[in-house]
């Protein structure tokens, strides 16, 4: 089975922060890119988050849109897309919101913390192991096993450093918000890595597009002759 399409969805800074070292969540888009990013789940027929973001954020990750949830099922689809999560220790608490609300789940984990997160998770998820450590090209191959053929993937950095540096994404939406932070401390969008040619290498550019004060950027990371569509 092909693997699925591989969207990369941040909200950064003008300084490519995703958030702040306050312990509140800074809200980096607006009430019009919260719901651009309702519409890009409800097109996705899977949505991942790490557990470093599960934990940190408690996330419900829904379609909030009734109408765009009653449109997924008129499409012969589930109401909501399957959540995904990948763990390599697998300390994943079963009180966390992502496994109370919304569709089916699945966790990835590795070998050596497979059975441990079955019993902690069970009644909850689909846990699977991708082998001695997290492999992502694995957690495409099951994905797509399973019909996924839009992924979207929503942070946190170590997972979008992973895929990216893995030449996993197919696709970055990146809204760009009128907000510079400034902090040593705090989170960026990506971390230090090699990436598939380096700096040498220009990605192409999608599409610009404000909504309200933020600015959204869709990139396409891989050479033209990888690309599926």
């Amino acid at each position: 089975m092909p693997r699925p399409h591989v969207l990369l969805s941040v909200a950064v800074s003008i300084d490519g922060y995703i958030d702040d070292a306050n312990p509140e969540r800074l809200l980096l888009s607006n009430t019009e890119d919260f719901d651009r990013v309702d519409q890009v789940r409800a097109e996705s027929d899977a949505i991942l988050i790490g557990a470093g973001t599960m934990r940190a954020d408690n996330p419900r990750l829904l379609v909030n849109s009734p109408e765009r949830r009653a449109a997924r099922v008129a499409a012969g689809k589930p109401a909501y897309p399957l959540k995904v999560t990948v763990s390599a220790g697998g300390d994943l608490d079963r009180d966390l919101t992502f496994w109370h609300h919304g569709g089916e789940k699945v966790a990835y984990t590795t070998d050596a913390a497979v059975e441990k997160l079955r019993e902690r998770l069970s009644g909850l998820a689909d846990v699977v192991s991708t082998g001695p450590a997290v492999d992502l090209g694995r957690v495409l191959d099951d994905l797509g096993a399973r019909g996924i053929g839009r992924l979207m993937v929503e942070g946190g950095s170590r997972i979008h450093t992973a895929f990216l540096s893995q030449s996993l994404a197919d696709e970055i939406q990146m809204a760009v918000a009128p907000i510079v932070v400034g902090d040593a401390d705090a989170p960026r969008f990506l971390n230090p890595a090699t990436y598939p040619g380096g700096s040498g290498r220009r990605m192409r550019l999608a599409e610009a597009r404000p909504v309200g004060d933020v600015v959204l950027l869709r990139y396409l990371p891989k050479p033209e002759d990888m690309l599926e569509w």
